[in-house]
């Protein structure tokens, strides 16, 4: 448990995240899909998401069969983000994506979320 004192009471850190989710103004239009994180203790998932047309666009995660051919030489889950990032960003360009906005739902951006936002911007999409 997390002690907040604005609110003097305890809460969880899901609760902290789902908070800091909540302030997030990320949009995404069929233009510039928003890249929406979520992040397990195991595995990693990110998808292309137009907010307007309620449409996912593409997405990617560490149970992808192109990404489990590549896990068995990759250590570390910071590295598997980074390969799920850049799948993610040759899936946006087969489909004439170039430009997306980063939800980082609510998590910190550093870890397995900057490497998938680095290996995205590696793989050729700008945001």
């Amino acid at each position: 448990m997390l002690y907040v004192p604005c609110y003097m009471k305890l809460i969880s850190r899901k609760q902290v995240r789902e908070r800091r989710k909540a302030r997030s103004i990320a949009v995404g239009t069929d233009i510039r899909p928003r890249i929406s994180v979520f992040r397990s203790n195991r595995f990693i998932y990110a998808q292309l998401i137009d907010d307007f047309k309620g449409v996912t666009l593409a997405s990617c995660s560490s149970l992808d069969p192109e990404v489990a051919k590549k896990i068995d030489k990759i250590k570390g889950k910071i590295d598997v983000a980074s390969e799920v990032g850049k799948i993610l960003a040759t899936r946006a360009l087969a489909k004439n994506i170039k430009t997306a906005v980063f939800d980082r739902s609510g998590y910190q951006y550093h870890g397995r979320v900057k490497s998938l936002a680095e290996g995205a911007r590696a793989g050729g999409l700008v945001f």
